[in-house]
């Protein structure tokens, strides 16, 4: 029954990993893009949207400039810029064989974090698809230097693999379906390059935290692995959308799921249907501040849903501002939650464990009872 609802979905979006885009000597493999761009357009011609998230610009740059690493500073920027405009054009003559237009969209992680390009992009993203446009979408290496910037370098960045990339680009379009084809099957109950006896599961009815263990990193080249793509599926599945796992070097592997074939791992959408702006503070925005809360706290926000008020704060770490969002640890320092603060990290250090009654007094002023108030408060476990 879950394969045939696959085929219903109507918004589709698909992500192709570096390892499916290249044969064993870097270069593209050919064929495999090519076939990839027919099932996609047969999908187009059937009425559906489809969203493609795409990897390789890195690796192509690379393979051109015959580097063996792209470790040194600005190396991989480069080879991002080169390489870029040699997938594209795989994608151009591909997609105009069938007279299907597509649209290229670098992304950093700003266009997400910050809330008004958040939702620009999505009227961009949505205007494209009204036109019967393929957006193309990867992210911008070239200029994207959170991660060599050492004032943010404790920064949790919203996404850094095309992975969690996707996964934002389907919450923000409210995708039914997310596919993410990689180089194995789908998940294992081990890593099936190391143990033999692993077991293919074929359905998730919950991202937990038992499935969440089974994730392994990054195999050489990319920069995603079984981790993340778990990651990017408890997010669809938390808003309602599915998620299926799949080996992108079987033939035609995307006409095959649409025709029904027991292919992959299927992720269930789970009943929460989490808003949109509670997606967002929880997975869209880049976190540098911190709240530290006691047991108490964590408590009422997990069971009751409640607001985090003063007195259940133990400590704030780094700079904020009021509206930007922090994460919410606990007393063993787990992230449990994320949400949008009331105040900036200077007024919170101030009313720490204060009634709400007191704020005023203490700061001369009160905008809220509550720090973060129950519907700026996105819970992740």
């Amino acid at each position: 029954m879950q394969r045939e609802e696959l085929t219903k979905a109507k918004r589709i979006v698909i992500k192709l990993g570096t390892n499916v885009l290249r044969n064993t000597d870097g270069e593209v493999a050919i064929s495999r893009i090519y076939s990839f761009i027919e099932d996609i357009s047969k999908l187009v011609k059937q009425g559906k949207e489809v969203i493609l998230v795409t990897s390789g610009a890195v690796g192509l740059g690379k393979k051109k400039l015959n580097l063996d690493s792209t470790a040194e500073d600005g190396v991989k920027q480069a080879c991002a810029a080169i390489g870029q405009s040699r997938l594209m054009s795989f994608y151009e003559n591909g997609f105009g064989i069938f007279d299907i237009p597509i649209a290229q969209i670098l992304l950093t992680e700003d266009d997400f974090s910050l809330r008004y390009k958040y939702l620009s992009l999505r009227t961009t993203l949505n205007k494209i698809l009204e036109f019967g446009v393929v957006p193309i979408i990867n992210q911008n290496d070239t200029v994207s230097t959170i991660q060599m910037n050492p004032v943010l370098s404790g920064t949790k960045v919203c996404f850094a693999d095309n992975d969690k990339l996707s996964a934002l680009v389907a919450s923000e379009l409210d995708a039914d379906l997310l596919i993410l084809l990689t180089d194995i099957d789908g998940l294992y109950t081990a890593n099936p390059k190391e143990n033999p006896d692993a077991k293919l599961i074929k359905k998730v009815p919950c991202v937990t935290d038992e499935i969440m263990a089974l994730g392994t990193d990054a195999s050489d080249g990319g920069r995603g692995g079984m981790r993340t793509k778990l990651e990017a599926a408890k997010l669809v599945t938390r808003f309602g959308g599915k998620v299926l796992i799949a080996n992108g070097k079987i033939p035609y592997v995307i006409s095959k799921i649409f025709d029904k074939e027991d292919i992959g791992t299927i992720f269930l959408p789970s009943n929460e249907n989490l808003p949109d702006k509670k997606r967002w503070i929880g997975y869209a925005t880049n976190i540098r501040g911190q709240i530290t809360v006691n047991n108490g706290a964590k408590k009422a926000i997990l069971e009751q849903c409640s607001s985090l008020l003063p007195i259940g704060i133990i400590n704030v770490l780094n700079d904020f501002k009021q509206g930007e969002v922090v994460s919410i640890c606990d007393e063993n320092n787990v992230e449990f939650a994320r949400g949008m603060v009331n105040y900036s990290s200077e007024e919170c250090r101030k009313i720490v464990g204060a009634h709400s009654n007191d704020i005023e007094k203490i700061l001369g002023y009160k905008n809220y009872d509550a720090v973060i108030t129950r519907d700026n408060i996105t819970g992740l476990i």
